[in-house]
């Protein structure tokens, strides 16, 4: 998977991105983020998606709307028009890519694994009471997403988290100076466990003396919380680096809830995902993600040494640090595209460079995330009379 162009796609009036080692989508709200990369998923992961589907006794029969109603959400069957125009690396797919095929039921191929794993913007719904939601809980109005990752959430403490009560920290998952990052920004020497005192396993933090439910956690914690289980499910306590047949990781706004330096901690973290080399795709409003790229950008272009992302973080170069570090900026490349919304339509636009001297205010403002910040610069510098 290299590029994707959409043309007349629900309120996408035309898309092209080239997908880099990471890619950052910006864009106002309601600007076809989440649909271009839900589709993107649909692409790939058709036939996992379908015996998905069938397992909870869904029919994904000749009624394409129906189909895309019970993908995207009830209602959004209208969102691929008639001259809608997709393309993935050259292929084009029409409507027609919905239909089952001529052999009835998928069988097991490698064609049924899921290669791309979704973490959806709404995953605080996934865990509301504490808990993992299963499948079902969901109604046809939820998008396929996020019922798939609230029931990937509830497999992998059911399953996959072996004895260990313990949510976090846990020694066998993620590294150390990650695990490390993620307490100092967020949870500040909370345990987090899995409590059994209500009749239901739910997530309880138990810190100071204290034993807290989830309900009265912070609330940057609790939107945490779902993004760190995710994150141990793409990263397996052994020597594997990669989870099963994934290739490809969506992280919608990664930064929900987070203060800038638990920001900083999750780009760590996704810099680990690089270096196993998924490929991330990220939707985000947020400046610091964007400080990341432009400053990766412009130090892999001076072609600096590893030592660079050290000073960046203000982490320690260890054996652990280094490992995350290695070849980072001279093997991977980061791609930023602005969705932007013109007359009720919306073009996609690459802004990689994130210059902020270019003329091209798109490119300048980095899709609108500094825009603010300037304004108040001119607006400060225009008004400020120094009282000495």
């Amino acid at each position: 998977m290299e590029h994707l162009t959409i043309k007349s796609f629900g309120p996408i009036e035309e898309a092209n991105v080239h997908f880099g080692d990471l890619t950052l989508l910006v864009g106002p709200q309601a600007s076809g983020k989440s649909i271009f990369i839900q589709l993107l998923k649909l692409l790939i992961d058709k036939n996992h998606i379908r015996k998905i589907l069938e397992q909870y006794n869904y029919i994904w029969g000749k009624d394409v709307d129906n189909t895309l109603d019970l993908y995207f959400g009830e209602g959004m069957s209208k969102i691929w028009k008639p001259n809608t125009d997709i393309q993935l690396d050259g292929k084009p797919y029409s409507k027609s890519f919905l239909l089952p095929s001529k052999t009835g039921r998928i069988g097991k191929t490698t064609k049924d694994e899921e290669s791309l794993f979704y973490i959806p913007a709404q995953r605080i719904l996934s865990v509301s009471d504490g808990r993992p939601k299963n499948f079902m809980e969901f109604d046809i109005s939820t998008p396929y997403v996020l019922r798939q990752f609230s029931e990937t959430l509830r497999q992998l403490l059911q399953n996959g988290m072996g004895k260990s009560e313990s949510i976090f920290p846990i020694s066998n998952r993620l590294k150390e100076p990650l695990r490390q990052s993620f307490n100092d920004s967020i949870f500040h020497d909370g345990k987090v466990v899995m409590d059994e005192r209500t009749g239901q396993k739910k997530l309880r933090m138990e810190v100071q003396g204290m034993s807290v439910p989830f309900i009265t956690w912070s609330a940057g914690q609790k939107e945490f919380m779902p993004l760190l289980m995710g994150f141990y499910w793409l990263c397996p306590p052994s020597k594997v680096s990669r989870k099963d047949n994934y290739k490809y990781v969506v992280i919608e706004e990664p930064e929900m809830g987070l203060h800038p330096h638990a920001i900083k901690s999750v780009i760590l973290q996704i810099i680990d995902l690089l270096s196993r080399d998924y490929k991330v795709i990220i939707s985000t409003h947020s400046p610091v993600v964007l400080e990341f790229a432009w400053a990766f950008n412009l130090l892999k272009k001076s072609k600096v040494s590893d030592d660079a992302l050290f000073d960046l973080f203000e982490i320690k170069k260890t054996t652990a640090t280094k490992r995350l570090f290695e070849n980072i900026l001279s093997k991977k490349e980061i791609n930023t595209f602005y969705f932007s919304r013109e007359s009720n339509k919306v073009i996609s636009r690459d802004i990689t460079t994130l210059d902020a001297g270019s003329e091209d205010e798109a490119i300048s403002e980095w899709g609108g995330l500094s825009q603010f910040s300037g304004r108040a610069t001119d607006v400060v510098s225009k008004y400020f009379v120094d009282e000495k």
